[in-house]
């Protein structure tokens, strides 16, 4: 009786293990969408934040045009100094689609970004001194160090999810507005 108890158990002990390699292996092994944390976002009213994720924080807007016509408006961080510029979008997990981050330059000059430390792909949309949009680097790699330069002379860069320019129908030749 006392090894016919034993083996149950063992084949009990097996059933569990295999059970929770299932339930580990099932996200990985199908085409389903991962889920993804909520966005961390901040209208910038309130106090120190408690996670060491970076926080988005409202500092502007970007209103994209095209043809006389607004497009649309996101919300934006502002980079307008080296060691902000630097570190862009770096080390954010998630970007929710209604917000971006944009780039001030002193002057117009050819650029390049990279995505060294940036997890999520993004499109960078490059914009002249005149607020026209003058190249975009679609859908970048999460993590590259390849140059993605602007193939001319920007002053300013927007930075939104991947996929965001052709969702929106935004594309070279439209402005921005902030």
């Amino acid at each position: 009786m006392r090894n016919r108890t034993t083996s149950i158990a063992r084949i009990l002990l097996g059933i569990l293990v295999l059970a929770g390699l299932a339930y580990v292996a099932y996200p990985l092994l199908t085409d389903r969408p991962k889920s993804r944390p909520e966005p961390a976002v901040s209208t910038g009213t309130s106090g120190a934040e408690s996670s060491s994720t970076p926080v988005f924080t409202k500092e502007g807007e970007v209103t994209f045009v095209s043809a006389g016509k607004k497009i649309l408006t996101i919300d934006v961080e502002i980079a307008e100094n080296e060691a902000e510029r630097a570190k862009g979008l770096m080390y954010r997990p998630y970007l929710p689609d209604s917000v971006g981050m944009l780039f001030v330059f002193e002057r117009a000059d050819p650029h390049s970004f990279w995505m060294k430390n940036t997890a999520m792909p993004l499109d960078i949309i490059y914009v002249g001194a005149d607020k026209k949009i003058i190249s975009i680097q679609k859908n970048t790699t999460p993590y590259s160090e390849q140059s993605l330069p602007s193939f001319g002379d920007a002053q300013y860069v927007v930075e939104v999810n991947a996929g965001f320019t052709d969702r929106q129908g935004i594309k070279v030749g439209d402005s921005i507005l902030f």
